[in-house]
């Protein structure tokens, strides 16, 4: 009976010693891991060797510079040859229509209406019968380039009826307008009110109209309910004006004072 229990008890301690180690074992290899995890955590990683310089972010920037905003001058551009200045476009052309009533006068004013066109600014000129037009081009022996247009405005204003004398000066002069406008455009008037606007326009035997061109150096064509008047800019304002306020019923007498006042101070102006 004894020998039995000796028998257990040694086998006891036998399991316990072989536990133990089992024990030891494990926590062994559980400090052997922590210890080379904090190893490799501890280990400084190198950096990169490159041949990267302080130049280089130098020259990465200035890859694409933007230009400098250079002052602000006058553009300087060489002189034109003489060649340019002659005019190489194609021709051009201008028809002008006549009205029926001015067919007679301009055949007999015919070679005073065609020299002036042919000679001071070297336009072709030709009368088209069917069309009842007048019409003109530039040709080589044209050198001004407002020639067509002056052309044009000397044609107009024959054929609204003022006189070729006076139609020249447009060729001759920069500062000579065509301006035209209503009685109706002033005031609305109908039977004999517009009739009696008309006589006070023209006066008796035309002496206000004549009055009217002399004091404000202009030229005035009435034709029916149309007025056209021919001069500068600020002559032309003083004539409108004398006449707007004939339309508007003012006594010729009153116009008159006021066209002299008018007068007195561009005399003073001139000198």
């Amino acid at each position: 009976m004894v020998v039995a229990h000796v028998e257990q008890n040694t086998s006891a301690t036998k399991n316990r010693r072989s536990m133990t180690r089992k024990k030891k074992a494990r926590t062994a290899a559980n400090t052997t891991q922590v210890d080379g995890d904090e190893e490799m955590s501890s280990e400084v990683i190198p950096p990169l060797k490159s041949n990267h310089t302080p130049e280089d972010d130098d020259l990465m920037i200035e890859i694409n510079p933007t230009p400098a905003l250079e002052a602000s001058s006058a553009p300087s551009f060489p002189a034109l040859p003489a060649s340019a200045t002659q005019s190489t476009l194609k021709s051009e052309t201008r028809r002008i229509p006549i009205p029926p009533h001015r067919m007679t006068p301009i055949k007999k004013d015919w070679i005073n209406i065609f020299s002036p066109l042919t000679e001071i600014l070297g336009l072709q000129v030709r009368m088209n019968v069917q069309r009842r037009c007048l019409e003109i081009r530039t040709s080589k022996a044209t050198t001004e380039i407002g020639a067509l247009q002056k052309g044009a405005d000397f044609v107009k204003a024959y054929a609204l009826g003022f006189d070729v004398n006076d139609a020249i000066a447009l060729l001759r002069m920069d500062d000579l307008y065509l301006d035209s406008f209503e009685i109706k455009d002033v005031k609305t008037l109908h039977g004999d009110h517009l009739s009696r606007a008309i006589g006070r326009i023209a006066g008796q035997d035309g002496k206000t109209k004549f009055t009217i061109e002399n004091t404000s150096r202009t030229r005035i064509v009435l034709a029916d309910t149309k007025i056209h008047i021919m001069g500068s800019f600020q002559n032309i304002k003083i004539a409108r004006d004398a006449i707007v306020s004939l339309i508007l019923g003012s006594p010729p007498g009153k116009v008159y004072a006021g066209l002299r006042t008018v007068s007195s101070r561009m005399k003073q102006r001139a000198l």
